[in-house]
């Protein structure tokens, strides 16, 4: 099966509730897609987004899959339902844990 082109996000606006109800909005600015070698039919996407009305920008890391469903879906990219936001200091902060423990090379 021939994949079809990775979806393209950068300048989109997008829109997420809050488990308090809260409705936000957001522009993502720039992302980094990683198909992972085990699995084509899956990509990894790191997002960086500036939220309307704030300062910081904050980092999204969630993913596609091709679309298995009968459907309008199928055989798509289709975006998971859930995707975690983070603060870049809690990003690096992670990164660095990772890094000490051994899960991934430091950076230079």
């Amino acid at each position: 099966m021939k994949l079809p082109d990775l979806p393209n996000n950068i300048g989109q606006k997008r829109s997420l509730t809050g488990i308090n109800g809260d409705h936000r909005s957001f522009t993502i600015i720039d992302e980094i897609p990683h198909v992972p070698r085990d699995n084509p039919e899956k990509v990894i996407y790191f997002q960086k987004l500036k939220f309307d009305g704030a300062r910081d920008v904050e980092f999204r890391i969630g993913y596609y899959m091709i679309g298995k469903k009968p459907g309008r879906t199928k055989g798509r990219w289709v975006w998971a339902q859930f995707a975690l936001l983070i603060g870049g200091g809690d990003l690096k902060a992670l990164i660095r844990k990772a890094e000490k423990k051994g899960w991934i090379e430091p950076s230079t």
